[in-house]
C-alpha cells in the first residue's frame, strides 16, 4: 500500500528510504535490561579505538548512519564518552556516546 502526496501538482510516492520508519526495529534486540553487567559498565582510556554499536534504547542512541564506524576517544564526558570518527577524507565529527554504545575495536 502506498499513500500519495500532491505536491507542486505532481503526485509522489512516500520515501521507503534508510530511516524511514526504523523507530520498531531499533529497539527489538538489545533491550538494556538484557546487557550484563560487563556490558553496563565498561572503560574505556582516552587514545583507545572503539567501535559505534548502537543498542536500543530511544533516549541515548547515536545515529544509526554511525553504526559500525570506527572512532577514538577524545575525553569523557559524565558516563559518555567523546569519540572523534572520520566521515569523509576531511571531516571529523565528534560525539558523545554512553559506554554502553562503545565496543574496543579489534587491533588489526
Amino acid at each position: 500500500m502506498f499513500i500519495k502526496y500532491f505536491y507542486a501538482g505532481a503526485i509522489m510516492e512516500r520515501s521507503h528510504g534508510l530511516f524511514s520508519g526504523r523507530s520498531r526495529r531499533l529497539s527489538r534486540h538489545h533491550k538494556p535490561s538484557k546487557l550484563g553487567l560487563s556490558k553496563l559498565i565498561k572503560q574505556f582510556s582516552i587514545g583507545d579505538k572503539v567501535v559505534i554499536v548502537p543498542k536500543g534504547n530511544f533516549r541515548d542512541i547515536p545515529h544509526p548512519r554511525y553504526r559500525g564506524r570506527i572512532g577514538t576517544v577524545v575525553g569523557k564526558r559524565g558516563d559518555a564518552y567523546e569519540v572523534e570518527l572520520w566521515v569523509s577524507k576531511s571531516t571529523k565529527r565528534m560525539l558523545v556516546v554512553p559506554q554502553r554504545h562503545l565496543e574496543k575495536a579489534n587491533a588489526a
